[in-house]
């Protein structure tokens, strides 16, 4: 068993053991290397009761380098592509350290939820919805949280 594998695989178990966070990961399929991940919107936030699933994958370097990580779920967020699901997130990028695990990745994606970055965005027109207007930002992110997150409808 190589190292890699050995430590994906103590990763998944470490986010699977943390009752706390409510993150759970799962292989998509036999390998440890893709996984679909999931975690609770934050509290206090138009995200709250939403599940949001990301799709985890760990490059050949890994844990040198960043795992890929977009999100499944839609979501509507200055620092989330609503295309790709692609995150705009410090630590996905240039701030990744071998000493980071996927844990603390999706910690820290959720934690995104809470305090988005207008000045550093994906999408242009949630940050300048955001920007200009909170209260009707929040309303938005609340209704595809419904829509997308839980199933819900809005009405």
């Amino acid at each position: 068993m190589d190292a890699r594998f050995r430590r994906a695989t103590k990763e998944i178990r470490a986010c699977n053991e943390d009752v706390h966070s409510g993150i759970k990961v799962e292989p998509f399929d036999s390998s440890p290397f893709h996984l679909k991940g999931s975690f609770p919107g934050p509290r206090g936030t138009p995200y709250e009761g939403g599940v949001f699933e990301v799709d985890i994958v760990f490059s050949e370097s890994y844990p040198f380098q960043p795992p890929q990580i977009e999100f499944i779920t839609k979501v509507y967020h200055p620092n989330i592509s609503p295309e790709s699901g692609a995150i705009c997130l410090d630590i996905l990028q240039d701030h990744w350290s071998p000493t980071l695990t996927i844990r603390t990745a999706l910690i820290s994606v959720q934690s995104l939820l809470s305090s988005p970055e207008s000045s550093d965005s994906l999408d242009t027109a949630a940050s300048q919805h955001y920007v200009r207007n909170k209260d009707s930002f929040d309303k938005t992110a609340r209704d595809w949280t419904l829509t997308y997150a839980t199933g819900q409808q809005t009405s």
